[in-house]
């Protein structure tokens, strides 16, 4: 199958050829629909976080099941599936405590001595969060893939993989957003959309979008933002208590930044949430006034939006079915495989919100 390898950081990630395995006991062998173009893959390939190379990159993606194990019985081929980095085991101690989104997943790959499910010229290859979706194929633990409707669009169902479980359970799963809350959001790429989007659902009085792009912060305004600041003109935080007369309940830093993330503490009124979404650089440290503290506001990280994404996924794709939900304008483009690489360079400039990699049916 064809596949985008990264090889090297900070170099362009290759097409290249390599082999997929038939699924043993509890896998499931897919045939990759399409695949977003996220944020959290360029943190890889410019090495702010680090993985064994080569790989291949991709994990928010959706497909059609090619192939089962003998063993699985939730899916058959023919099923419409959403992928997601979140694999659960279903026992471990996270698992058990209704946390399984940091679940250790113990069992959900193949033992050393196994056959791998990717590699390349007798070579194994690594799985990228047990995914590796920037390739024709997948093949996944059961545990890492939801079965959806047969009728949602799947170039949409790709973006509730990552983007909109993360922003968007965010806002509803790790902070709980009242109705009727004050809430900021950093950054409006797809996770801040789904943030957004979420917090509109949620019934937030006042939403405030904050980024230093104007066509996405007109962007914002369509996902449910009631107020927009371009942090390119003025200072966000002034801004924002201001508008809020001391701060917001709840902030959402969307882009894993240092700075926007002490930004969002900073936001904050008394008793407030900032709650951490983007992944900021593995070695930073954020640094927040110690006397906040003491005004009861509370910073927290959240990961992959604290999903249950067995349940989640399921109602994000009736939210979008029943026109809550607006995946259609966080697409900003849709690409083929061959042109993965350009889709990072506009990532990099701020020029799109999400593009998404279609394969052929």
């Amino acid at each position: 199958m064809k596949a985008a390898v990264l090889r090297e950081v900070k170099k362009p990630l290759t097409i290249e050829d390599v082999r997929i395995d038939n699924p043993k006991s509890r896998e499931v062998l897919i045939r990759t629909a399409a695949v977003g173009v996220c944020h959290s893959d360029l943190h890889y390939i410019e090495g702010l976080y680090s993985t064994p190379m080569p790989i291949v990159l991709g994990h928010e993606s959706a497909g059609v099941v090619e192939k089962v194990g003998s063993e699985v019985r939730y899916v058959k081929p023919g099923d419409h599936v959403i992928t997601c980095l979140s694999v659960f085991c279903g026992h471990c101690e996270f698992c058990a405590t209704g946390r399984p989104f940091v679940c250790e997943s113990p069992e959900t790959g193949r033992r050393k001595e196994e056959p791998p499910r990717i590699e390349q010229r007798g070579r194994a290859m690594p799985q990228f969060f047990h995914l590796s979706s920037f390739a024709e194929q997948m093949l996944v633990h059961e545990h890492a893939l939801v079965k959806i409707r047969d009728d949602m669009p799947l170039d949409r169902a790709a973006l509730i993989g990552c983007a909109v479980t993360t922003g968007f359970g965010a806002v509803i799963n790790t902070a709980r957003v009242e109705v009727g809350s004050t809430v900021a959001i950093i950054g409006c790429g797809g996770v801040g959309l789904s943030a957004i989007n979420g917090a509109a659902i949620a019934g937030a009085g006042r939403i405030i979008a904050i980024d230093i792009k104007g066509s996405k912060l007109n962007l914002a305004r369509h996902f449910g933002a009631t107020d927009v600041v371009n942090a390119s003109e003025i200072d966000p935080v002034a801004a924002v208590k201001d508008m809020t007369g001391g701060g917001v309940h709840y902030s959402f830093e969307a882009l894993g930044l240092k700075a926007t993330a002490e930004q969002a503490f900073r936001m904050l009124r008394t008793s407030g949430t900032a709650t951490v979404i983007g992944m900021v650089p593995e070695g930073q440290t954020i640094e927040v006034d110690a006397a906040d503290l003491l005004n009861d506001k509370k910073l927290q990280g959240s990961n992959m939006g604290s999903n249950r994404f067995r349940v989640d996924m399921p109602r994000y794709v009736n939210f979008y079915l029943e026109g809550k939900l607006k995946l259609d304008d966080m697409i900003s483009r849709r690409i083929k495989l061959d042109r993965i690489n350009e889709a990072f360079d506009e990532m990099k400039r701020g020029e799109v919100a999400r593009s998404v990699i279609v394969f052929d049916p």
